[in-house]
């Protein structure tokens, strides 16, 4: 199976009618509602906050300042800032009405593949602004924040006892974040293995000729699927690493044949998701932890799709040395917006002395923060903390020891449903994902075959074929119908890839009304009704746009249109 590099097109359909109000709304097919405020019952049109503001005052009253000598030297502003000013209730009003443009997942299912868009439950929003976890401060002296440490140290410990693992570093912010922590942890093992050996003279600690040519010496290619995540790639090309690409076999997944063939001197790892991001489970993953073992190199699994086998099968067993942890997906904790996020990446024996400081180490009857790599020696891992994994640590990844709010909601989910209660939420994603499936499969295309799938199902755009119907019009048409579309066009080894990933969160009653509205969609493509796609979304408070001009000639800045 070839990767798809077929771009998609983006430009919108022709406008067919034309109006005043609306003219903003226009990027293409039906204009805005035909009113003279451009609001449609409660649905209300809201300009650009430059647009309704005014810039030459302020919407609240300020004494002027103290004759005071300025500090800021050339440095002070000697022009207006321009920022439009608004009275309390206009400001309100303002962002009110763009909140109610936004498709959340307390608005309804969210499909979106690969993403895991679960309900955020209400009670682990209330833990977390709990005084003392919603007000601490990572510079406050330990001894007063000692039931925040108990915290992250009991939740490491129910990360280490889901996975398998033997140790869990905590500081990452994200998924990303972690896969750089796991992979920097398997550079670190590379070179220390070196040290024990004698290769390059030993002195890797210092900055000698030696350490440089340990360095040379160490393995530099990492083995990544077809079918990963594209930050799997990128972040091996970061920390200096070569990526070799994996084809993905005729059923969707990756065969331990084609593993063993791209293996070489020089592998360092694999980087290996599971269940894959075609919502298969890797059959030959066990084989392929063993090749890559017996070569010398570590195993690295993205943990994207955790929910999938939470409570099922632990990653430890399968021969996983390191694995991120997507909080804002297994574990409810608020996703999307970009932060504040947190991703914990769990460590094999193998590479727990490698992980990066702050840990937490238990200290007498309370807890205490090793925060440098020099100090963390005298802790070994076999100490009894789970965090405490670092005896020999490749540094520090970041500032501080994460996201506090992130681990009080997890750990909050975690301990709501307890150990059955989350097996049962990976089994209820995997049933959800699966009833889907069978309710679509004899009007859409499955590029795999019609077998079961974990926790997402796939499918493509062969269904469309003929209809003059795309994928990117199918998807545009599912806002018409109230739903945010599936992920789209990923992953790359499928073309028109539809991704749907429904989560534990959904009852029957909501997946047969989604199901209902793509079989109806379906059904309208192939009975020839194209204007109903290429002029979508009707309904929307902004028609289509032309995504990719969007993307390459971006308008950041508001400006004055110089004929108003």
């Amino acid at each position: 199976m070839s990767m798809n590099k077929q771009g998609r097109p983006t430009t919108p359909a022709p406008a067919r009618s034309s109006g005043t109000a609306g003219d903003r709304n226009n990027g293409g097919g039906d204009v805005a509602p035909e009113t003279f405020s451009g609001n449609r019952g409660l649905s209300l049109e809201e300009p650009l906050l430059f647009e309704v503001g005014n810039l030459n005052s302020c919407g609240v009253d300020l004494p002027q300042p103290l004759d005071c000598a300025p500090r800021l030297g050339t440095l002070a502003r000697e022009t207006p800032i321009g920022l439009p000013g608004l009275s309390e209730p206009e400001t309100m009003r303002h962002y009110v009405r763009l909140s109610q443009k936004n498709y959340s997942i307390d608005g309804g299912l969210y499909p979106l593949g690969s993403c895991t868009m679960k309900h955020n439950p209400r009670l682990n929003e209330k833990m977390a602004r709990l005084p003392g976890f919603a007000d601490v401060h990572p510079l406050q002296p330990q001894k007063t924040v000692q039931g925040a440490l108990e915290l992250i140290e009991t939740l490491g410990g129910w990360l280490t006892e889901i996975t398998g693992m033997a140790a869990v570093a905590m500081s990452p912010k994200a998924g990303a974040h972690g896969e750089l922590c796991g992979m920097m942890a398997i550079k670190a093992a590379h070179l220390a293995k070196l040290k024990r050996s004698g290769t390059a003279g030993g002195a890797i600690a210092n900055n000698s000729a030696a350490a440089a040519a340990a360095v040379a010496a160490a393995p530099k290619t990492v083995l990544v699927p077809e079918s990963a995540h594209g930050t799997n790639p990128a972040t091996a090309a970061l920390i200096g690493y070569k990526v070799k690409t994996i084809p993905a076999d005729a059923d969707g997944t990756v065969r331990v044949d084609a593993v063993r063939a791209a293996i070489d001197d020089d592998t360092a790892a694999i980087m290996l998701t599971n269940p894959n991001t075609c919502g298969l489970f890797e059959r030959d993953i066990v084989e392929i932890a063993k090749a890559i073992h017996d070569a010398g190199a570590y195993f690295y699994c993205d943990g994207a799709n955790l929910n999938a086998i939470m409570g099922k099968a632990k990653p430890g067993d399968l021969g996983v040395d390191a694995m991120h942890i997507n909080l804002h997906k297994t574990f409810s904790t608020p996703h999307g917006g970009g932060g504040p996020g947190a991703g914990p990446v769990v460590l094999s024996e193998a590479l727990a002395p490698y992980a990066p400081v702050p840990f937490i180490v238990r200290d007498g009857g309370g807890f205490r923060l090793v925060e440098e790599a020099s100090g963390a020696h005298e802790y070994g891992t076999g100490h009894d903390t789970p965090q405490q994994n670092a005896a020999d640590p490749f540094g520090r990844l970041t500032a501080f020891h994460g996201q506090m709010g992130m681990f009080v909601r997890a750990l909050s989910y975690m301990m709501s449903h307890g150990g059955d209660g989350l097996q049962q939420a990976s089994e209820d994603a995997v049933l959800n994902a699966n009833y889907v499936r069978a309710g679509l499969r004899d009007l859409f295309s499955q590029p795999f075959g019609d077998k079961p799938c974990m926790h997402e199902v796939l499918f493509d755009d062969s269904f469309l074929a003929g209809t003059g119907v795309t994928t990117l019009d199918f998807a545009k048409a599912m806002i018409d119908e109230g739903y945010h579309p599936m992920t789209m066009y990923f992953p790359l080894v499928v073309h028109g890839a539809m991704l749907v990933e429904p989560t534990e969160s959904e009852s029957k009653h909501a997946l047969d009304e989604f199901i209902a509205s793509l079989r109806a969609l379906a059904i309208a493509a192939k009975a020839g009704d194209v204007d109903r796609f290429t002029s979508a979304p009707k309904f929307a408070p902004r028609k289509r746009l032309d995504e990719t001009r969007a993307a390459r000639s971006p308008r950041l800045r508001w400006q004055e249109d110089a004929s108003s």
